[in-house]
């Protein structure tokens, strides 16, 4: 009887640390994973403000082109 106690406190305690062993691997894991998908959203959302930059330089000059061009139409009619 004795022995079958200490086989399976044995087995017990092999499977408390398979069992915390995977717990950690696992979570190591997402870890990485999240902090991967972090730095891709993080890329992301830099080139959408790099892209909303020019929009607007875009516009201003689109602006300055349209002011150019009637200042010309009023300097071929005087």
């Amino acid at each position: 009887m004795t022995s079958e106690i200490i086989v399976a406190a044995i087995a017990f305690c092999g499977t408390l640390c398979g069992t915390f062993g995977g717990i950690i691997t696992a979570n190591k894991l997402t870890n990485y994973r999240i902090a991967q998908l972090e730095r891709k959203v993080e890329k992301h959302n830099n080139a959408i403000e790099r892209l909303y930059i020019v929009e607007e330089k875009v516009k201003v000059a689109n602006k300055r082109i349209d002011d150019l061009e009637a200042f010309e139409h009023e300097v071929e009619h005087i």
